[in-house]
């Protein structure tokens, strides 16, 4: 798992490399992690988390067991009304992620659905598939605010 930063400025030290990280843990909150999220279709949720991590600075990839054909369009609507990009966001296979190395893979809650892979977190979330959009707007709000708990 990538080390966060040890926020202590050494006051008395003429190290660069101390001062570097000084303004670093004072001006950047987290550090930025390679996130895997994993559910069934990779259609809906683990989509929505792809896309909201790498807004906050992540690394992130999302796969399904068995995806969908395309992203659901709500997904897509919550995403874009965040100002979170959709660019590239296609429902993958599991089987075809090195998700070994990621440093955090996280279940969306797919039951015995999940694969047979290492699971870090599953945050249980309903899946919004076929739901109105303001089910998905509360699903993004609890996804993001996962994703900043383990961002800190």
């Amino acid at each position: 798992m990538s080390q966060k930063f040890q926020c202590i400025p050494i006051l008395a030290s003429t190290s660069i490399e101390a001062t570097c990280h000084w303004f670093i843990c004072i001006f950047y909150p987290y550090t930025s992690m390679r996130l895997l999220f994993v559910c069934v279709g990779n259609s809906c949720r683990s989509q929505m988390a792809e896309g909201i991590a790498r807004s906050l600075g992540h690394d992130a990839a999302s796969a399904g067991t068995h995806p969908a054909d395309s992203v659901s369009s709500n997904a897509l609507k919550v995403l874009e009304s965040r100002g979170v990009s959709t660019e590239g966001l296609h429902p993958k296979l599991v089987d075809d992620i090195d998700w070994q190395s990621f440093d955090m893979v996280i279940s969306m809650g797919c039951g015995v659905s999940c694969p047979m892979i290492r699971i870090d977190q599953d945050w249980a979330l309903e899946d919004p598939v076929g739901q109105p959009l303001d089910v998905f707007e509360t699903c993004a709000n609890t996804i993001e605010d996962n994703i900043k708990k383990i961002s800190n």
